[in-house]
C-alpha cells in the first residue's frame, strides 16, 4: 500500500514541477507557434548532380534531346518505355524543389542544348511551407536562366498533381498552377500542362488506383495519363 501511495505522490510532484516551469516561461515562449520546416541544405543535391555530370562524360546526351527535370515524379518516370520513339534525358532528383531546379539549371539542363524541356516542381515546395507566390517567383528565376541561354527552346511545365497524401494542399496547388500557367502564357515559348482533372474520379477526389502505396507517387497507370497528355506537346517541340 505504501508503495502505491509513494508512486502516486511522485507522479503528482512531477506534474506540479512541470506546471511551475511552464508558468515561469515568458508568454511569448509558451505561446510561440511551431517552427517552420528548415530550408533545404544548400548542397544536399551536389552528389546527385555530380553523378549526372560523370554520366554525361561517359555517354554525352545528344543536343536535340528532350530534357526532363524535377522532383521524384520525374525521377520515377520510365521515359524510355513511355516515349520509345524520342530521345530523352531524365534529370529528376527526388525531393527537389523549384529552387533546386534554379540552382542546377545550367549544369543539367541548358548545357545539353535540348530541343525541348519538361519541368515538374512545386509539389515539395508547398509541402515544405512555401507559398504559391514563392514558388512562382522561383520559377521566374528558372525561366530567366533558360531564356538567357535558350531563348527559343520550348518549355513544358507540368502542373502540380492532386494526390491523396497531399490533398490538404489542393487549393494552394491550384493557385500555384494558375500563377505558373500565367507565366507560361506570357513567355510565348512555354506551355503549361494541367493534369488535375484527368487524375480525379467522379467524386472529385484523386483516383486511388493511379498511385503507389504511399498515395503520393504515380504508378504505371498514373504515368499512362501523363504520357497521353504530354505526348502531343513533345511531338510539337
Amino acid at each position: 500500500m505504501w508503495r502505491t501511495r509513494f508512486s502516486l505522490f511522485g507522479v503528482a510532484l512531477s506534474l506540479t514541477l512541470a506546471a511551475n516551469v511552464s508558468a515561469q516561461q515568458p508568454a511569448a515562449v509558451r505561446d510561440a507557434p511551431p517552427k517552420a520546416k528548415a530550408p533545404p541544405a544548400a548542397d544536399r543535391w551536389e552528389t546527385t548532380i555530380t553523378a549526372f555530370e560523370a554520366e554525361d562524360k561517359l555517354a554525352p546526351p545528344p543536343k536535340d534531346a528532350v530534357v526532363f527535370i524535377g522532383s521524384s515524379s520525374i525521377r520515377l518516370w520510365d521515359l524510355k518505355q513511355s516515349f520509345p520513339d524520342l530521345v530523352t534525358v531524365n534529370r529528376g532528383f527526388g525531393g527537389s524543389q523549384m529552387s533546386d531546379a534554379v540552382k542546377y539549371a545550367r549544369r543539367i539542363v541548358t548545357r545539353y542544348k535540348p530541343r525541348l524541356i519538361v519541368l515538374y516542381e512545386g509539389d515539395n515546395d508547398l509541402n515544405a511551407g512555401k507559398s504559391p507566390t514563392q514558388v512562382a517567383a522561383e520559377f521566374d528565376e528558372f525561366l530567366k536562366i533558360v531564356r538567357s541561354e535558350l531563348p527559343t527552346t520550348p518549355l513544358v511545365v507540368i502542373g502540380m498533381k492532386p494526390s491523396p497524401s497531399r490533398w490538404k494542399l489542393i487549393e494552394q496547388q491550384r493557385e500555384t498552377n494558375r500563377l505558373l500557367a500565367d507565366r507560361c502564357a506570357k513567355d510565348g515559348k512555354a506551355r503549361f500542362l494541367d493534369v488535375e482533372k484527368p487524375m480525379l474520379g467522379s467524386d472529385g477526389q484523386p483516383k486511388p488506383e493511379i498511385f503507389r502505396a504511399d498515395k503520393l507517387h504515380l504508378n504505371s497507370e498514373g504515368y499512362k495519363i501523363w504520357n497521353e497528355l504530354l505526348r502531343p506537346l513533345l511531338a510539337g517541340g
